[in-house]
């Protein structure tokens, strides 16, 4: 079993799962440039007036993920990338955190 661990069991066994399919934690989240300033989880209007946005995946095993982006007017710093992925980085801990509270409180029979 994977390490989402007893409330993936507890699914199983309730058969409201088939199998676990989950082999460990995920999270993807956008962060971007909007007029220069950090931001994470865009909304669809600082997406589409963002100066750079890029879609990150993190699983836990390997560093931050980056989709494929480009800078939609200025090209940005090496810097504005550091902190793009540390904002990321932030954001994922926060999603696994959550995840693990969510599968805490799923008390199932």
């Amino acid at each position: 079993m994977g390490r989402a661990g007893p409330g993936l069991r507890r699914l199983v066994k309730s058969e409201k799962l088939a199998h676990d399919s989950l082999r460990r934690a995920v999270a993807a989240l956008s962060v971007g440039l909007v007029s220069g300033e950090p931001r994470l989880d865009l909304a669809y209007e600082e997406d589409s007036a963002a100066d750079v946005d890029f879609q990150f995946r993190d699983d836990r095993r390997w560093p931050v993920h980056r989709d494929p982006s480009t800078a939609e007017g200025e090209p940005f710093s090496a810097d504005d990338y550091a902190k793009l992925v540390a904002l990321a980085s932030v954001g994922a801990k926060q999603l696994f955190a959550l995840q693990q509270k969510a599968l805490q409180a799923a008390k199932l029979p």
